[in-house]
């Protein structure tokens, strides 16, 4: 099995395998996966790390890996009135739901009893498959782009 144990700075080097993961998994510093190629890797990093896509991950062998997000079940709610999707960020966020932030939207891992509250709230809901990179927090060690 690959160990890999550091997250590198250098995203734009050259890597020789990708690892896919789900949100549920990134958040994770301990945990046994499955390369692209089929290749099993552990990954032992930081306590309280949480891998984003595009993450470059390596180990004693020197292997470097790219981390991508998997696509995965979200729900995207979406208003051209401002007030309104800042309304329901905040009853999201009062729920303590991870949110991904982008223009004009925010998206959250599909719960239909969320996607009916945002309904309530004139929100447009739409339940789709993309990747899900949501905000580290207020605490959190780094941000990412916004889309």
């Amino acid at each position: 099995m690959l160990e890999l144990t550091e997250k590198l700075n250098d995203a734009d080097k050259h890597v020789d395998g990708v690892l896919c993961l789900p949100y549920e998994v990134r958040q994770k510093s301990r945990f046994r996966a499955r390369l692209e190629d089929g290749t099993e890797v552990g990954v032992i990093i930081e306590r309280g790390s949480v891998l984003r896509g595009g993450d470059t991950l390596t180990g004693p062998a020197g292997r470097r890996i790219r981390v991508r997000a998997a696509e995965e079940a979200v729900t995207t709610v979406s208003s051209n009135d401002v007030r309104q999707l800042a309304s329901g960020a905040y009853h999201l966020g009062n729920r303590h739901v991870p949110l991904q932030i982008g223009n004009g939207w925010v998206r959250y891992l599909r719960d239909h009893v969320l996607d009916d509250m945002c309904r309530q709230l004139g929100l447009e809901v739409t339940c789709e498959v993309a990747c899900f990179e949501p905000e580290s927090g207020a605490y959190g060690h780094h941000g990412h782009p916004h889309e």
